[in-house]
């Protein structure tokens, strides 16, 4: 933890000198992650820490080289090669490392032999997916399995995550770190995903684990509660490549992994019309639809029919199918009578708030702001904006008076200074 630190401040004043300013960040960002994630792999999670000085280490000498002898032809490849020459001077100088965790290695190694650093394509993807399934393990909390996530499959900095979750670097610190001992004391092995792996009835709840985790961490970039913020497409691009990654891989490319990789690219379709130049937020009924990604919406109709094949419905099935409904425009009854419909069996697998709401806002729109606001208010979510907001919505042109006290509410409960503007015109179009 403490050469990533020292890493992520050196990055940040001295990159500047570089010939091309945002190489390093950029290969920080795509390769810090494929490093640890390989080594991690080779040592066992529960030398994780390891695993990161060591890539954290092989940017430190990037830093220090590139900037004095220029950047190599192959910057990717020079990285690959730095990262395996520490670890093994690591390992030959660490004899109590060495004595402890070289018969522990997968490989058949004697302490003559070289041990393998294989930073191959497939090895990256396989130890990626791998280390996905162990860091999303049952006995650490949502929040845990997505910092690690972000940390570790994702190359993001303490600062960046902090931002994400609203907190300070002292709190993620703290977090993941008692997430890595958890996963250190419960002896969690990073296994291939082969038939066998699959196979155990846990590791298949393990699959739910990690969906849940790749669905929250969209959601945190999505929905984003960063101060300044409203969409994180940083975050919601990492959730997407995990998901990938699960798709590469014939035994966890199952219907509700297709189905929420549909769900991303719906959502995902309308990120450019989601706000305007300065950052606010553009409500659905008021973007542009001419900014739709709309490569983005086949795809996931492709990913949505495939997800089609299987013989249990999920709620990211029910969710894409949502999505899917919303790539249309038009105001028509047999469009928000689907919706409706679609949230009703939403809430029956699982309910949350935010489906109540999203479903009371499609019963308004089927059947009327009446009966929606006498379902809301039946809702009683007096700690949550949209709430507010919601109603808002609905007692505009009916009850003007509530409709304003309504978004006051919202306004004060609000977290983004971007949320608080939508709400004030709201107030001002009163």
């Amino acid at each position: 933890m403490r050469l990533w630190n020292v890493a992520c401040r050196h990055f940040t004043t001295s990159f500047l000198f570089m010939e091309q300013q945002q190489l390093i960040p950029h290969l920080f960002r795509t390769e810090f992650r494929k490093i640890t994630a390989v080594l991690c792999k080779t040592f066992g999670i529960e030398h994780l820490e390891i695993a990161e000085d060591l890539a954290s280490e092989t940017f430190l000498s990037a830093l220090e080289t590139w900037t004095y002898r220029g950047i190599p032809e192959n910057p990717v490849a020079w990285l690959y090669t730095v990262a395996k020459n520490k670890t093994r001077n690591y390992i030959s100088r660490n004899q109590v490392f060495t004595e402890k965790i070289i018969h522990q290695i997968k490989h058949d190694v004697t302490e003559s032999e070289e041990i393998a650093i294989d930073l191959s394509d497939k090895n990256i993807t396989d130890s990626q997916l791998q280390m996905l399934f162990a860091i999303c393990h049952p006995s650490i909390s949502a929040e845990a399995q997505i910092g690690l996530s972000l940390r570790i499959l994702c190359g993001f900095g303490i600062d960046e995550i902090a931002n994400a979750f609203l907190t300070n670097k002292e709190t993620i610190n703290k977090r993941l770190s008692r997430a890595k001992e958890k996963l250190r004391l419960e002896k969690v092995k990073i296994e291939p995903i082969d038939i066998g792996f699959t196979g155990d009835e846990e590791v298949n709840q393990r699959l739910e684990t990690v969906l849940t985790t790749l669905y929250l961490l969209f959601s945190e970039g999505y929905y984003s509660e960063s101060r300044d913020t409203v969409l994180r497409e940083d975050l919601c691009q990492e959730a997407m490549r995990l998901t990938e990654i699960l798709m590469e891989n014939q035994l966890t490319n199952q219907p509700s992994v297709n189905a929420l990789y549909a769900l991303m690219c719906f959502h995902s379709s309308r990120f450019e019309a989601r706000k305007d130049e300065t950052g606010e937020i553009i409500l659905y009924h008021d973007q542009d639809e001419t900014r739709w990604n709309y490569e983005l919406i086949t795809k996931g109709a492709y990913y949505l029919n495939l997800a089609s094949k299987g013989n249990r419905i999920s709620k990211y099935h029910l969710e894409a199918s949502i999505a899917y409904w919303h790539t249309h425009k038009a105001d028509t009854s047999e469009k928000w009578e689907t919706i409706l419909q679609l949230y009703n069996r939403l809430l029956q697998i699982e309910y949350s708030p935010f489906a109540a709401l999203n479903r009371t806002y499609a019963l308004s729109k089927a059947n009327g702001k009446q009966i929606a606001i006498v379902e809301a208010e039946k809702l009683n979510l007096t700690e949550n904006h949209f709430y507010f907001t919601l109603l808002g919505e609905l007692y505009t042109n009916i009850d003007d008076k509530k409709a304003k006290q309504n978004y006051e509410r919202a306004f004060t409960l609000a977290k983004t200074q971007p949320e608080k503007q939508t709400i004030q015109k709201k107030i001002d179009k009163l």
